[in-house]
């Protein structure tokens, strides 16, 4: 696992190249993959080539070609293309072990769509595919808090029949071998949240905890993992309730994303667990609505770059 951390462009158009300029500025380093006319005007760069260290100088792009220049703010569908191939590129390249980790800047999904048929509802699932695996675990972490959504972009009116036995189980698997493998934590303590109000009251606001959510929290235990639950979402992520786990497993997007965004909405981290490469990201979106007015905040991006850093020495330990 050796070269460097890779950071994709993620849409030209949202704030991905002027928080990789900040970045680079306030001391990070890693090779840019993109279009060099994206880049905030005046941006110094250099080109370099597959494989090749980011050095101590000016900004280190590998350069992609995309169809058109980027207007702030205004994503433009011919430009999809060219984001989806410095992603596909990325995973070439660390698969290839011509780079350590991958940081993705943030993709529009449906400006993907529009521009070139995107069929993935995110870069989760995208990486997944490119990588040969058929599920893969995303994760926010922060210093104070990680969390796991079961599910993750699907209504919640189809949370309970998306959520079965097996792929909770997956989940929790994977949850609990990614901890190991790039947070080096030698066994991991897991709390495991409820689907329901209060992990449905003994039967009283539900059926699932009762009737398969406990068997299947109690069976992995008996295992030998460290996992505790279901336990009720609203007295998870307390401070206090914080210190008795290494991750918290919710249920759906929003039970997980609340919290870590509340707790710390500059800084936290999206990791994918279960790649057989370090991925991370910056927990924000293509940010319209201030791009290219200089003012966005490069703390996840920076917290991203340094997490990929982290989870890499963690392999190698």
């Amino acid at each position: 696992m050796t070269g460097p951390v890779l950071l994709t462009c993620g849409d030209p158009s949202g704030v991905g190249p002027e928080l990789a300029a900040k970045a680079w500025a306030m001391g990070e380093r890693f090779v840019w993959i993109g279009d060099p006319r994206h880049l905030p005007p005046g941006t110094p760069w250099r080109s370099v080539s597959e494989g090749e260290g980011p050095g101590d100088g000016v900004l280190a792009v590998l350069e992609q070609g995309f169809a058109a220049p980027a207007l702030p703010g205004h994503p433009d569908p011919a430009n999809a293309a060219g984001v989806i191939a410095t992603i596909e590129r990325a995973v070439r390249l660390v698969m290839a072990g011509k780079a350590s980790a991958i940081c993705t800047a943030p993709i529009h999904k449906k400006a993907l769509k529009d521009g070139a048929g995107f069929a993935f509802p995110g870069h989760t699932e995208f990486l997944a595919h490119l990588a040969g695996e058929e599920q893969v675990v995303m994760m926010l972490a922060c210093p104070e808090l990680r969390v796991v959504p079961a599910t993750i972009h699907i209504a919640l009116s189809e949370v309970p029949s998306a959520l079965t036995p097996a792929l909770l189980e997956e989940v929790i698997r994977i949850t609990h071998a990614g901890l190991i493998r790039d947070f080096g934590i030698a066994r991991p303590r897991l709390a495991v949240a409820g689907l329901n109000p209060h992990a449905g009251e003994g039967g009283a606001m539900g059926r699932e905890e009762v009737e398969w959510i406990a068997p299947l929290v109690a069976r992995l235990a008996a295992e030998g993992l460290l996992i505790r639950g279901p336990m009720s979402a609203d007295t998870l992520f307390h401070a206090a309730a914080r210190k008795g786990y290494d991750a918290a497993v919710c249920m759906y997007h929003d039970q997980a994303l609340i919290p870590i965004k509340t707790i710390d909405f500059a800084g936290g981290v999206n990791v994918t667990l279960g790649l057989p490469f370090v991925r991370t990201s910056p927990d924000h979106g293509t940010a319209y609505d201030i791009a290219g007015r200089g003012i966005a905040d490069a703390s996840s991006l920076i917290a991203a770059l340094r997490m990929a850093r982290e989870m890499v020495a963690a392999r190698l330990a």
